[in-house]
Formats: structure tokens, C-alpha cells, sequence
């Protein structure tokens, strides 16, 4: 699902410099599990106990998981910015390209990659759990499952923007993107001005987490 929440002016153009990324944490986490804590481990001692999966099988997709990192993504982000025809195919079908560029779809979702532009600003949530592009990203950070960023993004994307260091100004359209089960959001920021001479390494070092949610833009070091 996609709305588009505000409209706004950007005052920095494609990229911001200097300062260290600003971002913390919109919440803490909690010391208790929460609802989605307590029912994913319930349902996992129950499909162990039926026999439809073995405690092995949890173990090792935990392992995949977290051989997933955010690394993939800068690097298919920093493909995109080089490679003309890869960005045509990324955009128009995620999934594949993906997969072309060698990263394992496990999970099975459908990817669409949105790609930030001078008129337009994509921010990816999940507002009923933590549903997020995990082969490319790797696991969520702790502030993306919280309900205050949940429902803050949808309400006001701008203000919560703006807490993460990113000024979106009021002429720039704020578009949200609700993740689901099956659907799965990856931003794909604009390449900051002055970096024609790097290289696709040194280019995927500009990109960071943060910047394929959404939440803040490509800095220069």
C-alpha cells in the first residue's frame, strides 16, 4: 500500500555532508517480549513439537538470517548507480534482479525497489509487525518494529523524518510504503553529487542502512 502524506521543499538537494548520521533510536527496547515475541516463539515450540520442523532447521535459518546484512543492499544500491540497464531492471522487478545480482531471495517475498528523486521521498514501515526486505537488509534494527515509529510514520512522516537528521522540505512529496507478508520495500537513494570518480566499492560505502528504508540520505565522508 502506498499513500502519498505531504509535500514539502528540499533545501539540500540530492545529498547532505559533514555530520556524523544523526540517527538514534526512536525507542528502547522493551525488557518484556512483546505480543509478536511471545506468539512467534509459541508457534515455533509448536511446529518443533508436531514434527513439521526440527529445532535444526530453526537454527539454521536463524544462521541465514544473520548472514544477510545490509552490505548486499549498498552493494546492489551502488550496481544501480553504475550500471544504467541493472537500475532499469531493478526497478521494474525487484525480485529478479536480486537474484540476478546473486543475492539469495529465501524468503520468497516480492521486492520493489522505489527510487528516491528531487520531487519525491520514499519511506518504507511496517505498520503491523516488522515485515522488511531481509535478504538485502538482514535483520531490522530494534526502532523499525516499535510502535511509535510504526505509527509516527504514517501520521507524520515529515516530523519523524526530521528526528532522523532528514529535512524533507515542504516541496517534496513524502510517500509511505506499508511492507506486508508477501511485499517488500527497498528505497533506492539518489547518488550524492561529486562522486563520478568512485568506484562501485567506494560507492556502496556510502550507502547505508538507513538510507534504503528511507530514513536518512547518502552522506560524503
Amino acid at each position: 500500500m502506498t499513500n502519498a502524506h505531504e509535500t514539502g521543499i528540499v533545501d539540500h538537494g540530492d545529498h547532505t555532508h559533514g555530520a556524523p548520521d544523526p540517527h538514534a533510536p526512536i525507542e528502547t527496547a522493551a525488557e518484556e517480549p512483546d505480543y509478536f515475541d511471545v506468539l512467534h516463539q509459541a508457534i515455533r515450540e509448536l511446529l518443533v513439537d508436531k514434527g513439521l520442523i526440527t529445532a535444526d532447521e530453526v537454527r539454521a535459518m536463524v544462521e541465514t538470517l544473520d548472514a544477510h546484512r545490509p552490505a548486499l543492499g549498498s552493494a546492489l544500491v551502488a550496481r544501480a548507480w553504475t550500471d544504467p540497464d541493472f537500475k532499469e531492471r531493478l526497478l521494474a522487478d525487484g525480485t529478479s534482479a536480486i537474484e540476478e545480482f546473486g543475492i539469495d531471495n529465501y524468503d520468497g517475498t516480492k521486492l520493489i525497489v522505489l527510487e528516491q528523486t528531487p520531487e519525491v521521498h520514499n519511506l518504507v514501515v511496517c505498520t503491523l509487525c516488522s515485515c522488511y526486505p531481509r535478504p538485502v537488509l538482514g535483520l531490522p534494527p530494534d526502532w523499525y518494529k516499535s510502535r511509535p515509529y510504526r505509527a509516527r510514520a504514517v501520521r507524520e512522516p515529515r516530523a519523524l523524518l526530521r528526528e532522523f537528521g532528514t529535512d524533507v522540505p515542504q516541496d517534496v512529496t513524502i510517500r509511505v510504503h506499508d511492507s506486508n507478508a508477501n511485499m517488500r520495500y527497498l528505497v533506492l537513494p539518489m547518488r550524492p553529487a561529486g562522486t563520478e570518480g568512485l568506484s562501485e566499492e567506494e560507492l556502496a560505502a556510502l550507502v547505508t542502512r538507513d538510507t534504503m528504508i528511507g530514513v536518512t540520505t547518502p552522506r560524503l565522508p
